[in-house]
């Protein structure tokens, strides 16, 4: 499959061409499919599990989007297109609010499994989709795009791509007296998902949207901080309860976080060493 200047009107949904994709992109799903999904089982959260099983994503091959959507609209109201690779902002937050995930159709090639640099197909969908069957979730993706359409209007995007990036990206949540991965880019990166529950390296602070709205983020390699959540619920509830425009204004008047900086008030679970961040400065 290519994607050369794939045509899209102002939403940039394309077709996803499923009937295009060559037996190599589907033997690919499936060797990372098949990957991640042994070694995720006793680290994701089980919600993330859940979603898989509610949307038959075991199936082999690329799912097919109009599959996807038909069960993820029954589950939950939300449905996935197809778009050419990232898209601006006001079309990302304009589809989020309106229950549309959108994901790239492309996928890595065998000699990419274990990076990449622009999201692809299997980040998208394996790494998305399945907490998307989760009702609680759902709601708080479609609260994101809602709060990012505000966001843009106020100027303060680069504030709220924070909270997106700490939690939908990068969060861990708490399990009983355990940790768990739901974090997309850890859930589809077959090393981060050992990295950020087993490392010594990085940070694990309680979530705090202030705190992880100051936060800088590096998108270059592993993260040196991972932000805690206790359920979902609390997730949905303090998005839905900040009052953003005066956490905007306070936020503007405060200094950016390092990564690796822990404040006083931090409810800190794991102290990191930063190691792997220091040996990668010094290559």
């Amino acid at each position: 499959m290519t994607d050369a200047a794939p045509t899209h009107g102002d939403d940039f949904i394309i077709p996803q061409a499923w009937s295009s994709y060559t037996a190599t992109e589907h033997a690919t799903w499936d060797r990372l499919f098949a990957r991640q999904q042994a070694m995720l089982q006793p680290r994701v959260v089980p919600a993330f599990l859940e979603g898989l099983d509610v949307l038959r994503m075991s199936k082999p091959g690329i799912p097919d989007f109009s599959e996807l959507s038909e069960r993820l609209m029954r589950a939950t109201g939300w449905q996935v297109v197809a778009v050419p690779g990232l898209v601006p902002d006001a079309v990302f937050y304009e589809h989020l609010a309106n229950r549309r995930f959108v994901a790239g159709r492309s996928i890595r090639t065998p000699e990419q499994l274990d990076y990449l640099e622009e999201p692809d197909i299997f980040h998208d969908v394996f790494g998305h989709v399945p907490l998307l069957a989760n009702p609680v979730f759902a709601d708080y993706m479609q609260a994101y795009g809602e709060g990012g359409r505000r966001a843009q209007a106020l100027g303060t995007i680069d504030k709220l791509a924070r909270l997106y990036w700490y939690t939908v990206e990068f969060g861990l949540i708490k399990d009983g007296d355990a940790l768990k991965i739901f974090g997309a880019g850890i859930v589809s990166s077959h090393g981060e998902s050992v990295f950020a529950l087993d490392d010594p390296s990085p940070n694990r602070i309680g979530f705090d949207i202030k705190r992880v709205m100051q936060t800088r983020y590096r998108i270059d390699d592993y993260q040196q901080a991972y932000f805690v959540i206790d359920s979902f619920e609390d997730l949905l509830r303090q998005t839905l309860d900040a009052d953003f425009g005066p956490l905007y204004e306070e936020l503007a008047a405060l200094p950016d976080l390092d990564v690796d900086v822990i404040l006083p008030g931090d409810k800190v679970l794991t102290r990191g060493t930063q190691a792997h961040a220091l040996a990668q400065a010094v290559r």
